[in-house]
């Protein structure tokens, strides 16, 4: 098992950032403080695969930004969808 987290504040943050990453037990991490927090968690094999060859903290690379685009507004409408159950 293999998880990326991302950080990504448009006031303040010129691109995401790749925030954590990791297989095993800090994949695990990941995803329960993701769980914790009620931050929706979706899977890609192949953007994981990009996004984990990240430095931490690292911008992420121009040739994602599409697909984490993509991301952030599936992310912006589950959050929008938790917010008002009658959606």
């Amino acid at each position: 098992m293999r998880a990326v987290a991302l950080r990504y504040e448009r006031q303040r943050d010129p691109a995401p950032r790749v925030v954590a990453a990791g297989g095993g037990a800090l994949a695990e991490c990941i995803l329960e403080v993701a769980k914790r927090h009620g931050v929706p968690v979706r899977e890609d094999p192949d953007l994981l695969q990009l996004l984990g060859a990240c430095e931490p903290f690292e911008e992420i690379p121009v040739e994602v930004y599409s697909a984490v685009a993509e991301l952030l507004a599936w992310l912006w409408h589950a959050n929008e969808l938790s917010a008002d159950p009658r959606r």
